[in-house]
């Protein structure tokens, strides 16, 4: 396990923001900030990635984290491919309350099932 801890000092990178290989961002504040790496899974503060999903990190002004959509029955019913945030491959009846990460035809969606 690698443990690093993570200081920034300058006022306008509040954020640091890391995006994956579907495009989507999720921001995290700075301050204080403590990084790990297991195995291949990487945390900063609450969020975990999987580290062959990342296809990069940047310092940011402001939270850039992409929202999380409402899709329709028939959006869910034609996703080719459902992840969880750890990077997992999830099946459709296996959906249970969380957020996911869903390929469609048209695109790459957060969902977050209630």
């Amino acid at each position: 396990m690698m443990m690093g801890a993570l200081a920034v000092h300058a006022d306008n990178y509040t954020y640091l923001t890391f995006e994956t290989t579907d495009g989507a961002k999720i921001s995290v504040e700075a301050s204080s900030l403590s990084i790990t790496i297991s195995g291949t899974t990487l945390t900063a503060g609450s969020q975990q990635f999987t580290l062959s999903n990342l296809s990069k990190m940047y310092f940011s002004t402001s939270n850039e984290t992409t929202g999380i959509k409402a899709i329709s029955a028939q959006e869910l019913s034609d996703a080719t491919e459902i992840y969880d945030l750890n990077g997992r491959k999830v099946q459709k009846d296996q959906l249970r309350k969380g957020v996911y990460v869903i390929k469609t035809k048209s695109g790459t969606q957060k969902i977050a099932v209630k």
